[in-house]
């Protein structure tokens, strides 16, 4: 993949990235609302800035580079975590990592349980490496969410790449009832915190740098962009 990026002009460019494009480009679903959330922002959402901004390492936090649907390779299959956007930004003298995901009313796609069925070597393989960077057992609950373990360690896998200290596996969710979130909330039990809405809380080292999670309420205005 070329390391050669355009900068967007506008939301709607953003699409050309989608793995389907017709069926992910709606209005009032994820991949569109987060677009035109980001796009038409100066740096960091307003909600993001002020919710990363009050967890003490991140005060004053600037947005450096944002990369629509962003692909961290991982090891064991040719399927990489393809994060909806991933950011580099400074908070102080230190970068930050920080991998989103978007929500609206979509789920964490499959459990644990669901992506092992029937695994292959190399499915056992990426998540001997997933644990790995995040400090857990191989031996997790079924109901755990897959896509939660591989977004987090994206965050920490582009934190080394690129020298920062922090890495954030950040939740920018449009359901203003705040759906799933008890899923979100069972993956950071697995990493000894307790979270809630518009909190970003600290994890502690994990795959060489210091992990954070964070869920956002993001703007309504967007879901019908």
């Amino acid at each position: 993949m070329s390391n050669v990026f355009i900068p967007a002009t506008c939301a709607d460019q953003w699409a050309q990235f989608l793995a389907e494009p017709v069926k992910q480009w709606r209005t009032g679903f994820s991949a569109r609302t987060l677009a035109y959330s980001w796009q038409e922002a100066d740096g960091f959402p307003s909600e993001v800035h002020s919710v990363l901004s009050a967890h003490e390492p991140f005060h004053g936090i600037k947005l450096l580079l944002a990369f629509p649907e962003h692909q961290v390779h991982l090891p064991g299959g040719s399927r990489p975590s393809q994060n909806d956007i991933w950011v580099l930004a400074r908070a102080g003298a230190n970068l930050v990592s920080i991998a989103v995901e978007g929500k609206v009313a979509e789920p964490f796609g499959p459990t644990l349980e669901e992506w092992l069925d029937g695994a292959s070597p190399g499915k056992s393989a990426r998540l001997k490496f997933l644990c790995g960077e995040l400090g857990l057992p191989e031996e997790l609950p079924g109901a755990v969410r897959y896509q939660l373990l591989h977004r987090s360690a994206s965050a920490v896998i582009e934190a080394k790449r690129f020298g920062a200290p922090h890495a954030v596996m950040l939740v920018h969710s449009f359901s203003q009832t705040h759906q799933w979130l008890e899923d979100y909330a069972a993956f950071a039990t697995l990493l000894g915190v307790n979270v809630a809405v518009n909190r970003v809380v600290s994890v502690g080292r994990r795959g060489g740098v210091e992990l954070h999670l964070g869920w956002v309420c993001g703007d309504a205005k967007y879901l019908s962009k």
